[in-house]
């Protein structure tokens, strides 16, 4: 018989654990068990069942009343089918397993929690289903016009050219850095989140060595990411998350300009801070976001508070 571990023994939080224990709780299992930070992909299930389960108060009584039998988690095996949101939330989680088929970017949306209106919905229907939130604004009178044009180029390319091919993917616009500053771009697919920036330079031939941009030998300033992308991963530390620099030509061509790497700063989900030309961002997003261990799953707490972020 497969050994049972009930919801508090996974996160390791007492029965009593308030919601903000039980948050605490879970981000710091999601941190050791997340696939993309070196985890178990079968723990990171029980981890994020165990969360979906406790911190719904309905959800949790019935739980608590069934004794831990409702929705509890059978290491090596999947969440009884008749278990608190078998239809939504726990077939969420089965998706993580190990011996289960591991889900596509192109598999029908799972929102966890389940599209449930209620008072302890995290966020309502309408919003969880819309791909694409907020839009530049006007911040500050110095280069305003040409920010909002350059951000404004970079929300057409994502929708025409990647969310398309990835409809979990959630893009949220505009956002306060938790560290002052501004985000321009964010998204969300699974549980993996892309910070994207943009410059507008002349056409022609640079080099990225990972930390400095350079044309002609002449050092040009990237937007410094690295520092939001550090502060946005402590502040979601179920996430993985990554920045993104995408260099517009002006006359919109899409392969300019070329950005030459030096070793060592080639683009790559694990470095905080990459620079790319439009094509690449593209290609380089849809590696990123399409292929993480849920890439069909819209996390609607997480999605809550990207959006409680902007401004």
């Amino acid at each position: 018989m497969a050994q049972r571990r009930t919801h508090y023994e996974v996160l390791g939080i007492a029965r009593t654990a308030s919601a903000t224990e039980i948050k605490t709780a879970y981000r710091k299992a999601a941190r050791v068990t997340h696939p993309d930070h070196g985890g178990n992909a079968e723990d990171f299930g029980a981890v994020t069942l165990a969360y979906e389960t406790l911190i719904d108060p309905a959800a949790r009584e019935r739980y608590d009343r069934s004794y831990g039998t409702e929705s509890s988690y059978l290491r090596g095996k999947a969440p009884s089918a008749g278990g608190y949101g078998s239809a939504g939330s726990a077939g969420a989680s089965m998706r993580f397993e190990s011996n289960a088929p591991r889900s596509s970017a192109s598999d029908p949306t799972v929102f966890v929690p389940p599209l449930l209106e209620s008072p302890a919905s995290p966020l309502d229907r309408a919003k969880s289903i819309q791909q694409i939130h907020g839009a530049p604004r006007k911040r500050g009178i110095f280069g305003a016009q040409a920010r909002l044009a350059r951000e404004a180029r970079t929300i057409q390319l994502l929708s025409r050219q990647l969310l398309p091919a990835l409809p979990s993917t959630r893009l949220v616009n505009g956002l306060h850095a938790p560290g002052g500053g501004y985000i321009d771009h964010a998204l969300l697919g699974g549980y993996r989140l892309a910070i994207v920036h943009s410059m507008l330079l002349p056409k022609g031939v640079y080099r990225w060595d990972g930390a400095s941009l350079f044309r002609d030998g002449k050092h040009i300033d990237p937007p410094r990411i690295a520092p939001t992308v550090h502060q946005m991963q402590a502040l979601f530390p179920e996430l993985n998350v990554t920045g993104w620099t995408v260099i517009h030509s002006p006359d919109g061509n899409l392969h300019e300009p070329v950005i030459d790497y030096a070793r060592g700063g080639e683009p790559s989900p694990t470095s905080t801070s990459n620079v790319v030309n439009a094509v690449n961002l593209v290609r380089e997003l849809k590696m990123f976001l399409g292929t993480g261990p849920a890439p069909n799953v819209v996390d609607r707490s997480v999605l809550s508070r990207l959006l409680g972020g902007m401004y």
